[in-house]
This record gives structure tokens, sequence and C-alpha cells, in this order.
């Protein structure tokens, strides 16, 4: 609905700002997540992105240990390297560490449109070759050194440097290359002086330790892929969540400006139908009654009768319609009171006893008796009652019968049941009868024409009792329609218990639960 009226805006319906910038990054959220999930993790922005920031965040946690272990190694090559030396490796150890400290929290303070990834990612690898290059530098310390603990604990050293190297930097597979070069050269060069029948296995199994760190890496990297990828989804599967739920809400603002456009539309058509039909109503049975004498064209009458027949035809099709609006809208209003039901169907079976005997169809009625009252709406009951026997008499052939019964359920409530030799309804179009205006094929051949209301709205009424309904057919057969009202409705029901009612209606009970 395009046009938004000023009560619209009251209530808080029509376009809402709000609410479409909300939409709009929604469906943002949903296009990104989609495209981070299409990529492969390294040629697409976003998803690169994330792997920059893991590497960054890696590395500022990983720097408090990587100090405390440089402070360690120096302690300990106190006892074969003097002091100067080993301060000042020190000191470039730790400063290679505060530099890359300050390069990841540079990156993680930057918003994601100020990175450029490809300069960034060059920085990180610089940083790793340069702490690479630190740590391989105690081997030139150790150069001059012929104790074999001495060069034990520098292989030591490389080795768990390396080690944590690739922990750290797995998320950025070039920088753990970058790092793992100086190191891997550094371990070569330093155990090539001592190349000999008993030093080559440790020289092997050092350069099949870097090999292995490489292995982990490339396993931490495709884990960490893994983890984006779920998170991704489940980022993604929030986002479309969200987006059903936008648009749901939007259905139903749609529904409730719609529904609010249709109460005003029959409210006012109501007005301007029903005046100039009262009058139409009123001088047709002037006319066909020729109250102000005979008409000089006999076919004048008969057009009287057909223009009232029309208009009462018409004023109860706009009956039906508002009393199907107010009763899917909720604002029909039960008038309850103490009421008899079997007084009411036996009122509307006198009322239809003439149709019938037109149609010569039998009509058998088994009410049972000493039948309490039900709390309800008289005039809703009224209803429920004409229509399903104008129904059953419409559908029912000449010569045909039709079956009422009243009385107690087994469960201490109280029923209807109207069944009929009709055509019956295929299974398939009782969803079909049971809608507004629908017709079922039979009925529309076999039948007069109708507002096809008449199911709808006593299924509504009923229900506004808290009771059920239940239609069962059988082509050729013929159909039965069942009302259960709760026992709840039932006032003084010990008066009469079901216990102690006759035997037919006993099995009507039976039969209607």
């Amino acid at each position: 609905m395009s046009e938004i009226t000023a009560e619209m805006i009251e209530r808080g319906r029509g376009v809402d700002p709000a609410f479409i910038a909300r939409k709009k990054r929604i469906s943002s959220r949903v296009r990104e997540a989609r495209e981070r999930l299409t990529s492969s993790g390294t040629g697409h922005r976003a998803f690169d992105l994330e792997l920059l920031r893991l590497f960054a965040q890696s590395r500022m946690t990983s720097i408090p240990a990587l100090a405390l272990i440089g402070l360690g190694v120096a302690s300990m090559a106190f006892m074969w390297v003097p002091d100067t030396e080993v301060l000042v490796w020190l000191g470039l150890i730790w400063s290679c560490q505060l530099i890359s400290f300050k390069t990841a929290k540079r990156l993680l303070e930057l918003p994601d449109t100020h990175i450029n990834v490809l300069f960034w990612r060059r920085r990180f690898v610089a940083t790793e070759v340069c702490q690479g290059m630190v740590w391989a530098m105690l081997t030139v310390l150790f150069l001059d050194v012929a104790d074999s603990n001495a060069r034990i604990f520098v292989l030591f050293v490389l080795m768990l440097s390396a080690a944590l190297m690739s922990l750290v930097s797995a998320t950025v597979p070039l920088a753990v290359y970058a790092g793992l070069v100086p190191t891997t050269i550094a371990v070569l060069l330093y155990m090539h002086p001592i190349w000999q029948a008993e030093a080559w296995p440790l020289s092997l199994l050092a350069c099949g330790a870097q090999f292995f760190f490489i292995v982990l890496a490339q396993r931490l990297y495709a884990t960490s892929l893994s983890s984006l990828s779920f998170r991704l989804e489940k980022d993604m599967l929030i986002a479309e969540l969200e987006q059903a739920k936008s648009n749901s809400d939007e259905a139903r603002r749609r529904a409730e400006e719609a529904n609010l456009a249709k109460s005003r539309f029959l409210a006012t058509m109501s007005h301007e139908l029903r005046t100039p039909l009262n009058a139409i109503l009123g001088f047709s049975e002037v006319m066909k009654g020729e109250m102000f004498g005979t008409h000089g064209v006999p076919a004048y009458k008969d057009y009287s009768n057909d223009i009232h027949s029309s208009g009462q035809h018409l004023l109860m099709l706009i009956n039906e319609i508002l009393d199907l609006s107010r009763v899917e809208a909720g604002r029909y209003d039960l008038r309850e009171e103490p009421v008899s039901l079997a007084d009411v169907v036996e009122d509307c079976l006198h009322l239809m006893s003439l149709r019938a005997q037109k149609r010569d169809i039998k009509i058998s009625e088994a009410i049972e008796v000493s039948l309490p009252r039900l709390w309800g709406d008289e005039r809703a009951l009224r209803q429920i009652a004409l229509n399903l026997l104008t129904n059953a008499i419409k559908f029912t052939p000449q010569g045909g019968h039709v079956t009422l019964k009243c009385g107690w359920t087994q469960s201490g409530g109280q029923y209807l049941s109207i069944r009929d030799t009709g055509p019956g309804i295929p299974p398939h179009e009782i969803p079909i009868v049971m809608s507004s205006f629908g017709r079922g094929t039979l009925a529309q051949k076999n039948a007069d024409e109708g507002s096809g209301l008449g199911l709808p709205i006593v299924k509504g009424l009923v229900e506004l009792h808290g009771g059920t309904f239940n239609i069962v057919s059988e082509l050729r057969v013929g159909t039965e329609v069942t009302v259960i009202f709760p026992a709840e409705r039932v006032i003084d029901a010990n008066a009469t218990h079901p216990e102690r009612r006759r035997p037919e209606g006993r099995s009507f009970a039976r039969q209607a639960a």
C-alpha cells in the first residue's frame, strides 16, 4: 500500500527511516558474509583483513613471553660469552619485539577502510625477518666457544625460537617462512664446522625440525581458515535471521495497514450501501404490494418482486461480509447470557421447514430432552444453526433427507450435528469451502448461488465460544457438520448428567465425539 494516512503515522505505521536504514545494514552484512564465504581466504580483502588482525593479536599476546625467553637465554649465555656482547644481543631482541608490538597495535587501531592489506603484510614479514635474524645472531656469539654443551644450548634456543615464531605467525604464511629462513641458515652454518660422524644426526634432526615447523604452521593456518569460515557462517545465519525478522515485521506492518484499510472500507461501504438499499427495499415492497394502486402493466409487479428479492440478497451479503470481517479481526463482541441450544435449534428448524417442504426434503430431528443452558451469545448460536441448516437444505436434492441431532458429548459438553444427502465435497476441496468466498465445484453445479461465507462465519463464531468445528463429507453420499461446545459453557451440567440421558442420545453423543 503506497498511500500513508495520518492515522497510520499516528499509530507508528508507514515508512520508517530507521527501519529502512536497519534493513540496509542487515542486507549489507548478509552480502559481506556471503562474499567472505565464497572467497578462498587469500584473494578477498575482508577475509585477508581477518587473518592480519589474528596475526596482530597473536603477536601482541606473545611479546611478553618472548621477552622473558630472551632474558632467560641471555642469563644462560653469560656462562660462555662476554657480558657486553650478550647485553647487546638482548637489546636487539627486545627492540625487535617492541617494534613488532607497536606494528601489531597500530594495525588493530586502524579501521578496515584504512588498511592496505599488501602493505601491512609486507611490514609483518619484515618484522619477522628482523626477529629471525636477531635470533640467528646468537650463533655469532658462540662461534669461538668450543664447549659441546654450548653448541647444544645454541641449537636448542634456535629450535625453540623457530617453534614459537611458527605458532605465532601461522595466520600469515609468508611471515612464517621469513622468520624460519634466517634460523635455518644459521643452524646449517653453525653445525657445518663440526660435521663429523657423531654430529651429522643432530644436524639432520635440526633441519627436520624446521620442516616440521613449516608443516605445523600450515596446519594452523588451515585451522584458522576453518574457524573463520565457521564464524562467518554463524554471522551470516544471524544476519539472515535478522533479515527474515525484518521482512516478517515489514509483512506484518503491511498486513496491519491492509487490515486497517479493509476495516475502513467496510465501515464506509456498509453505511453507503445500507442507506440507498433501505430505500430500494422499502419502495420495492410498496410497489410489489400495489399499495397505491394496481400497476398498468402486470410485468411491473414482477420487476418489483425481483428488485425486492435482489435487495434482500444484497443486504444479507453485506451483513455476512461485516460479520466475517469482525470475526477475523477479533472484534466480534459476544453478548453472553444463558441460552438453550435446543430451543435455538428448534426455532431455526421451524423457520427453515417451509423451504424444506418446497424442495420435498425430509428433516429428521433428534434433540435430547432437559438439556441445560449454555453460556453464549444467542444471536451467534442462532446464526450458526441457520447457516448450517440453510447449507444442508440448499445442497440436498429434491426428495433428499436432512438429519439434525443435538445433545450431550462424552466430555459433558453439548453438540449440534447436521447431516445431508447432498452431492458431498471432495476431500481436496474442503479447505476451499472453508475459506472466504470459497465454493466447491459440485456445489456450483448443483446448488443455488451463494456468497461462500456461511461456513467461515460458523467456524469463527464456534471458535469464539471455545468450541470445535468439524466437517466430514463423502462424494455422492452427503456431508455432516458437527459443532461441539465445551463443558465449561454448560450451566448446571450436573442437573442432567450425561450418564442419565436417554439411550438414543447417548449413541448420537458418541458419534459426535
